[in-house]
C-alpha cells in the first residue's frame, strides 16, 4: 500500500478511534492499521462499534480523557529539551493531543522511551522510518494537527526553517505544513544577538511563525547569563492554548444590558394567580449570549424553573409592578431587551385569604390594567437607554400586529414570535421570529429560520453588537422615523 487516507470521518467515530488508541497506548494512525489488519486477516471485530461509540462519560472525566486540539512537538536538540518533558504534561492539562518528533540531537538530551511515557504517543525520530514513511509520515505529522510547537527551537532548527531545508524528519515537517508555528528559541545568548539568527527571526517572522521568548537568565554553561533561555514550559503551553482557542470575540465590552423574562404571577388570593405561559429560555438565553458578548448583563426574571446564567445579575421577582420597580433600579443601561411575559391584567383586590365557592356562585374579580413596562421604559425622557427591544408574541396577524406594536409603545425595534399553540414555542426549546425596525423612516423586517432559543439568541445579540459598534441607535432610528 503506497499511502493510507482517511477522510470525512464524523465526530462518533473520531472519538472513538481516539478512546480505543488511548486505551491501547497507541497513535490514531496505528489503531487504524490494527483495525484493517484485524479485519483483513477475519478477525471478529464488532463494527456497530463505530456507529456508536462508549457513553460519554461524566463531565468532569470527560474534560481530562477526550482531547479538543492536537499539536505536533518537535524537540530540538539543546540543553532545554529536558523542559519540553513538562511541557507535555501541561499541553495534555489543557486537553491537547500530543505527538512527539525528536531530532537527533534533542536525543542526545532526551530519551524517546520517557517522551513516549509521558504523550502516551509513538515517537517519530527518522524522516526514513519504513514504519511510518510507507504512507508518508512527516506529511501527516505536518498537517494531522492543529499546531506545531518547537520547543526547544535551537539556532540550527531555525536556519534551516528560515532557507527552507528539509533534510530530516522535523525541518521536513515544518516545510510541509500548512498549520500555524510556535517557536520557543533556546541558544547562547552570543548565538541570538549573532547577526545571521537575527536575519533568520527577522524572515521567521514575516513567514508568519510566533515566537515565545527567549527570556533572560543564566544558561547552562559556567558564567553565562543572558537572552536566549527557552521560555518556561507553562509560558509555551499557555502560548499554545491562545493559538489553538483564540479568545471569543467581546463586542458588547463596556456596555450594561437589561433584560428582563419569563412570565409574572398575579395573586388572586395567597394559593391563585393569573400568569402566561412562558417558560423564561428564550430570556435566560437572551442574557447568557449577551454576557458571553462581554456585557454586564442584569436580568430582572418572573417565576421560571432555570437556573441563573453564569455571571449574570439576576433579580427574581413576581408581579408585574415588582418587575418594573427592579427594571426602573436597574437603569442607567445601554441595551434593554424586554423579552418578558408580562400578565396585562391583575385583580384589583387580592384576597387575603383563599376564595371560596359559596352558593351565589363564582366571586367577583375586578380586573385593572398592570403597568406597561415596555411603553414605560421607551418614552423615558431621562435614562432611556439608547437601543429599547421589545417582543411581541402574537396568535395571528404576527407582522402587522408587531409593526402597530412597535409605533405604539415607543420602542426601537421589536421580535416578534408566532405563539399559537400549534407552534408549541410557548415552553418549548424552538423559536422562530421576526426582527422589525426602523430604517430610513420605514419599518423593515428581517425574517429568521426556526432556531432553537439559544440560536436566536446569538442572532439577536450579534445584530445589537453591530448596531451599538457601527453607532445606530435607536435614538438615532427613531429620530430619522
Amino acid at each position: 500500500m503506497a499511502s493510507l487516507t482517511i477522510r470525512k470521518l464524523d465526530d462518533a467515530v473520531k472519538a472513538y478511534l481516539r478512546l480505543r488508541s488511548a486505551q491501547n497506548r497507541r497513535s490514531v494512525e496505528e489503531e487504524v492499521r490494527v483495525i484493517l489488519r484485524d479485519l483483513i486477516e477475519g478477525h471478529e471485530v464488532p463494527l456497530t462499534a463505530f456507529a456508536a461509540p462508549p457513553a460519554p462519560a461524566p463531565t468532569s472525566q470527560r474534560a481530562s480523557a477526550v482531547p479538543e486540539a492536537s499539536v505536533t512537538l518537535i524537540i530540538g536538540g539543546g540543553i532545554a529539551a529536558y523542559k519540553s518533558l513538562d511541557l507535555i504534561r501541561r499541553l495534555k492539562e489543557r486537553r491537547v493531543e500530543v505527538r512527539c518528533v525528536l531530532t537527533k540531537a534533542a536525543q542526545q538530551f532526551v530519551t524517546p522511551l520517557a517522551v513516549s511515557a509521558l504523550s502516551h504517543e509513538r515517537v517519530y525520530t527518522d524522516l526514513f522510518d519504513p514504519q511510518s514513511e510507507f504512507d508518508a509520515g512527516h506529511i501527516r505529522l505536518a498537517r494531522d494537527c492543529d499546531l506545531i510547537v518547537v520547543a526547544p527551537a535551537t539556532a540550527d532548527l531555525m536556519a534551516k526553517m528560515a532557507n527552507g531545508h528539509a533534510d530530516d524528519l522535523a525541518s521536513a515537517i515544518l516545510l510541509a505544513t500548512n498549520r500555524k508555528v510556535l517557536l520557543a528559541p533556546a541558544m547562547n545568548p552570543l548565538m541570538w544577538s549573532n547577526a545571521a539568527t537575527r536575519r533568520n527571526v527577522a524572515q521567521l517572522q514575516r513567514d508568519g511563525v510566533v515566537l515565545i521568548g527567549p527570556n533572560s537568565g543564566e544558561m547552562a554553561e559556567a558564567g553565562e547569563a543572558g537572552v536566549g533561555r527557552m521560555s518556561e514550559a507553562i509560558e509555551i503551553a499557555a502560548a499554545a492554548e491562545r493559538l489553538l482557542r483564540p479568545p471569543v470575540p467581546r463586542p458588547l465590552a463596556g456596555k450594561r444590558v437589561l433584560i428582563t423574562a419569563g412570565p409574572t404571577h398575579e395573586p388572586i388570593d395567597p394559593v391563585r394567580y393569573i400568569a402566561n405561559r412562558s417558560s423564561g429560555k428564550q430570556g435566560f438565553a437572551i442574557a447568557a449570549a449577551a454576557r458571553a458578548a462581554g456585557a454586564e448583563v442584569v436580568l430582572v426574571s418572573g417565576p421560571v424553573d432555570l437556573d441563573d446564567p453564569q455571571d449574570v445579575t439576576v433579580k427574581h421577582v413576581e408581579s408585574a409592578r415588582d418587575m418594573l420597580d427592579q427594571v426602573q433600579a436597574a437603569l442607567p443601561a445601554d441595551i434593554a431587551i424586554f423579552a418578558a411575559a408580562v400578565a396585562d391584567w391583575r385583580v384589583a383586590n387580592a384576597g387575603e385569604q383563599k376564595l371560596k365557592k359559596t352558593a351565589a356562585g363564582m366571586p367577583p374579580l375586578e380586573l385593572v390594567e398592570n403597568p406597561d413596562i415596555l411603553a414605560t421604559i421607551s418614552k423615558l425622557t431621562d435614562k432611556r437607554p439608547p437601543l429599547v427591544i421589545g417582543f411581541a408574541a402574537e396568535t395571528e396577524h404576527l407582522i402587522d400586529n408587531a409593526k402597530s406594536k412597535l409605533a405604539r409603545k415607543g420602542c426601537d425595534w421589536i421580535v416578534a414570535n408566532d405563539v399559537s399553540p400549534a407552534t408549541g414555542v410557548m415552553g418549548g426549546d424552538s423559536n422562530t421570529v421576526h426582527l422589525i425596525s426602523r430604517k430610513d423612516g420605514e419599518m423593515a423586517v428581517d425574517s429568521w429560520p426556526v432556531m432553537t432559543k439559544e440560536q436566536v439568541a446569538i442572532e439577536l445579540v450579534a445584530h445589537i453588537a453591530k448596531s451599538v459598534t457601527g453607532g445606530v441607535t435607536g435614538k438615532s432610528a427613531e429620530t430619522a422615523s
